[in-house]
C-alpha cells in the first residue's frame, strides 16, 4: 500500500512539472512579472535559473541574460553600456566585449593587451578619438560611437 502512494506521488509530481514547463522557472515571480524574453529563452535552453524578473543565468553554460526594464531604457542617456559622461573603449565591434571607461576628458593610454574594436563618447559635447600614437583611427561624436580598425594605443577625448 505504501509503495502505491509513492508511485502515485511521483506520477503526480512528473505531471505537474510537465504542465508548468516555462512557468515553473518563474516560481515566485508570477508570469506577468518575469520578462517575456527570459521565459522564451528558458523554454528554449534548459538549465536556466531565474535570478529576478530581469535576470537569468545558465550556470553550466556560463551564460547570463539581462533584460533592461522600460525605466532603465528610458533613463539611459548613455551610449550602449558606456555611462553618461564617460568615454569608453570596447574589445568588440559595435560596443561589445570588455569595456574600459574613463570619467575624465584627456588622452588615455590603452593597455596593449586590450585590443580596441569600438569606442563610445557618452558626453553631451565634443568627440572621442581612438588613435595609434597621433594617427586617428576612428572618431565618435558626442552621444555616439564608432568601430575601430587598426591598433589603438590611446583614446583622446576632446571638449
Amino acid at each position: 500500500m505504501r509503495s502505491g502512494r509513492i508511485v502515485t506521488a511521483v506520477v503526480l509530481g512528473v505531471l505537474a512539472a510537465g504542465t508548468l514547463s516555462g512557468a515553473a522557472h518563474a516560481e515566485g515571480f508570477g508570469d506577468e512579472e518575469v520578462a517575456t524574453l527570459i521565459v522564451e529563452v528558458m523554454d528554449e535552453v534548459p538549465g536556466g535559473v531565474i535570478i529576478d524578473r530581469n535576470h537569468a543565468v545558465w550556470p553550466e553554460l556560463g551564460m547570463t541574460l539581462t533584460v533592461p526594464t522600460r525605466r532603465e531604457i528610458s533613463l539611459r542617456a548613455a551610449v550602449g553600456s558606456c555611462a553618461t559622461g564617460q568615454v569608453c573603449a570596447f574589445t568588440g565591434a559595435s560596443l561589445t566585449g570588455a569595456k574600459l571607461s574613463w570619467t575624465t576628458c584627456s588622452t588615455h593610454s590603452i593597455p596593449s593587451s586590450f585590443v580596441t574594436r569600438s569606442i563610445a563618447d557618452a558626453r553631451s559635447s565634443g568627440y572621442a578619438q581612438a588613435r595609434n600614437v597621433t594617427t586617428v583611427l576612428a572618431t565618435a561624436a558626442a552621444n555616439g560611437w564608432a568601430n575601430v580598425s587598426g591598433t589603438a594605443t590611446n583614446l583622446r577625448c576632446v571638449l
